[in-house]
């Protein structure tokens, strides 16, 4: 059985976008598109309608390659311990209203169960305060706290290395 991740949206955003002119967004776009060619298919990968959303926002001509790259996911239900889950990280975390979606990225993924959670959102995700709260939260709930990473901790080592 392959292990499985959750795909936040900014790796789909990456994934998808024109080369950035900023040097290290342009790294992170490289780093993503190697990723999703040689790592990606190790994996169970899941989705969810926020990302969806996420993904559908913006320009038409970058959200239509972004939907039509995320349609061969499965989703995750944005059950009601999901919506729970994302109003205590809000709370706990003190994750700002304008970044609630993030919060459902995180319950999504915990809830779920999911191996990994991959992202480039290194604000209110992949951060090491977030994550050390995050796993002391989700403890005392009795749920898993996925790993956190950016796709280039996920990348397959090459042959030599």
């Amino acid at each position: 059985m392959k292990e499985t991740i959750y795909l936040e949206t900014t790796v789909v955003s990456y994934y998808t976008s024109k080369p950035s002119r900023d040097i290290i967004v342009l790294a992170h776009q490289e780093i993503t598109r190697e990723w999703w060619d040689r790592a990606l298919k190790r994996y169970d990968a899941f989705i969810s309608e926020i990302v969806v959303e996420e993904a559908r926002a913006g320009d038409p001509e970058a959200a239509k390659k972004r939907l039509a790259i995320l349609k061969k996911f499965t989703h995750l239900d944005l059950s009601p311990m999901v919506e729970k889950m994302a109003k205590v990280y809000v709370e706990k975390l003190k994750i700002p209203p304008k970044a609630l979606r993030d919060a459902v990225h995180l319950a999504v993924a915990s809830v779920h169960s999911v191996d990994y959670l991959v992202t480039w959102n290194c604000s209110h995700i992949a951060n090491g305060e977030v994550i050390r709260k995050l796993m002391q939260i989700n403890m005392s709930h009795g749920i898993k706290t996925p790993i956190i990473c950016t796709p280039e901790e996920l990348m397959p080592k090459m042959k030599g290395e």
